[in-house]
């Protein structure tokens, strides 16, 4: 176990920018050395672990490896971004920003459009924001993987959502660079220079661009973004990729991935907003203070490690019980909460109830695009109502509740939801912001103290901005539950080392990660480790030559309805034992390194 004396070196720190580190893999799939042993460490370290993975986004570049979010090359990129939104907003008419991802990426740029619209609402402005998710809004809060090898339905929807523009900046996120989905986006607005001009957010250099020919297209990814460098030479194309490090569990990239496009994009269009409505030029350092604030984020944030851990040990322990946590949000913090809940099923092939989020005022606070989604039935029922009816009847003491809000929130209505949960579970917990000096709501504070058995109070000096406040609040909230759900399930035993071992491989990109990651594990060649992850996906001993000659797309679709594909594929390589034997060993040992060591003493 990695205890308490966890510490964290410099060489470390930097370890995986040496060529020589994992070579063969993008900095987005590497592993990370500061979470080698995660899966052993107490959550007190596992808090300090990502504490330092994330402190990584903000390294300088050194010896020009890699370029680094605060590097001259990417300030200056989303400098003149920043101008190109601006001359949308100065004159709207038949334009349109359209931000556009899958998974996380997608949840991220629904989160920034929303917030982004708010404000232009609020100057009395119509909306100029628009964003696209792969698999349409059911992806904003379920894993919807299958149509993000789809580049022809990514190219599709940018053409619907664009119906009668003159001129989009279009910004498609893509943290690997390797989503087939953004790369028809991308392709279709090479096309159309007329009206297009493209933008690509993703954290790896453009030579690690995801080169696998996409069925049914004449181009890859990396074809794509070697189109829009030779096009960025004269400003009809941008690329802000710069390196992140590696997520603290590896591929991950709902994490550093997730955070640093938050970071990038809002730096961009805060500026575009400074410049269009109060006369602030564009510059170097004011792109820069804005990055700062956001490094400072993250200090004020980890300065409550002990709490995060706490709160990390009750979610661990909650999972280990085969209960639930339940995050229970007010206003844009909520919908963190909802986005964090739905990316655990795919992440570590959690049951979809394992981590809910709800939000106060449901589909209304959400204000998606397609609106309400309850007929898609009870795992889409997000309002705090359908938590009082679907959920909270049946909680008990080992469920975890979360109460997630700000001092600017109605802090009654909290204490009123807290009553009634603190009535069914005494494992009741608030994470809160307030600004420092801020006392209007102390007693209802104080009230909700005594109910909860812990609560994280985040206190922010006093803003320049009240807007820059709000998107801190956003990330620092997104660094704490994304480390609760990462550590509750690394504590369950869903992690190998510091991999995803119960990924869900249900698309290209996670099948390619699988038969890597077993390859890394056994150390057996890739055809054995491919052979052995489709005997756990068709739960066959023997391959048929149907099975063989079907083509990944088949295979991921039957792998939709498995579980513990990976885990079983591993224990086989290892032991060498039946299929059968295999789902025996990880029915008696339910996490997966401890079957897997009892497997080969």
């Amino acid at each position: 176990m990695a205890g308490s004396d966890w510490t964290c070196s410099l060489s470390t720190m930097h370890e995986w920018e040496s060529p020589d580190y994992e070579p063969s893999l993008p900095v987005s799939e590497k592993s990370n050395p500061l979470t080698r042993d995660i899966d052993r460490a107490s959550a007190n370290c596992i808090a300090r672990m990502l504490q330092a993975c994330d402190a990584q986004m903000f390294q300088e570049e050194t010896g020009g490896t890699y370029q680094r979010l605060l590097s001259d090359q990417v300030v200056e990129t989303l400098m003149e971004v920043s101008k190109r939104v601006e001359l949308i907003l100065k004159d709207p008419q038949d334009s349109l920003v359209v931000l556009s991802g899958c998974g996380t990426s997608g949840r991220m740029a629904f989160l920034i459009t929303s917030a982004f619209n708010r404000a232009l609402r609020e100057l009395n402005q119509s909306s100029a924001y628009s964003y696209i998710i792969a698999g349409g809004d059911r992806a904003l809060l379920s894993s919807q993987e299958a149509p993000e090898d789809d580049p022809r339905l990514g190219m599709l929807s940018l053409k619907k959502a664009c119906e009668g523009k003159r001129r989009v900046l279009f910004i498609g996120i893509s943290c690997g660079l390797s989503a087939p989905f953004v790369a028809g986006q991308l392709d279709f607005c090479l096309q159309h220079p007329e009206v297009y001009t493209p933008v690509l957010v993703g954290f790896n250099p453009s030579n690690q661009a995801r080169d696998e020919p996409i069925p049914g297209c004449t181009f890859t990814f990396r074809s794509v973004v070697q189109r829009m460098q030779e096009l960025a030479k004269s400003q009809k194309a941008f690329l802000i990729n710069p390196a992140v490090g590696p997520e603290a569990i590896s591929g991950s990239s709902r994490m550093k991935g997730g955070s640093a496009t938050k970071i990038l994009l809002e730096v961009v269009l805060s500026a575009a907003h400074a410049a269009a409505f109060t006369n602030t030029p564009i510059t170097h350092k004011g792109i820069l203070q804005h990055m700062s604030a956001y490094e400072k984020t993250l200090d004020i944030t980890y300065a409550q490690n002990e709490g995060l851990g706490a709160l990390l040990e009750a979610a661990g322990q909650s999972l280990r019980c085969g209960r639930r946590v339940c995050y229970l949000g007010w206003g844009p913090l909520a919908v963190l909460g909802l986005i964090d809940a739905s990316e655990c099923n795919p992440t570590f092939g959690a049951d979809y109830n394992d981590v809910r989020g709800f939000v106060s005022g449901g589909y209304k606070e959400l204000n998606n695009n397609e609106g309400p989604l309850t007929s898609l039935g009870p795992d889409f029922c997000i309002a705090h109502e359908d938590f009082l009816h679907l959920v909270l009847p049946s909680l008990n003491d080992q469920d975890v509740a979360v109460l997630i809000y700000t001092h600017s929130d109605d802090v009654s209505e909290v204490a009123k939801l807290a009553r009634r949960v603190r009535a069914k579970t005494a494992n009741l917990h608030a994470v809160y912001h307030q600004v420092d000096g801020d006392t209007a709501a102390a007693a209802q504070q104080d009230d909700i103290n005594k109910l909860c058995l812990s609560s994280l109070k985040i206190t922010w000096p006093s803003p320049a901005s009240g807007s820059l406040l709000h998107m801190q609040w956003e990330l620092s909230t997104k660094l704490l539950l994304n480390a609760v759900s990462t550590g509750a399930h690394v504590l369950k035993g869903k992690i190998y080392q510091n991999h995803m071992i119960d990924v869900q491989v249900t698309n290209s990109k996670l099948y390619s990660r699988a038969t890597r990651l077993l390859q890394k594990l056994s150390g057996r060649p890739e055809s054995q480790c491919e052979e052995a992850l489709l005997k756990a996906v068709y739960r066959v001993d023997k391959l048929t030559v149907d099975i063989t000659l079907s083509d990944i797309a088949t295979h991921t679709c039957i792998a939709k309805s498995r579980t513990k594909v990976v885990p079983l594929a591993l224990v086989c390589l290892l032991t060498g034992c039946s299929l059968v034997e295999a789902e025996s060993h990880l029915e008696q040992q339910p996490i997966v390194r401890e079957a897997v060591e009892a497997c080969l003493s």
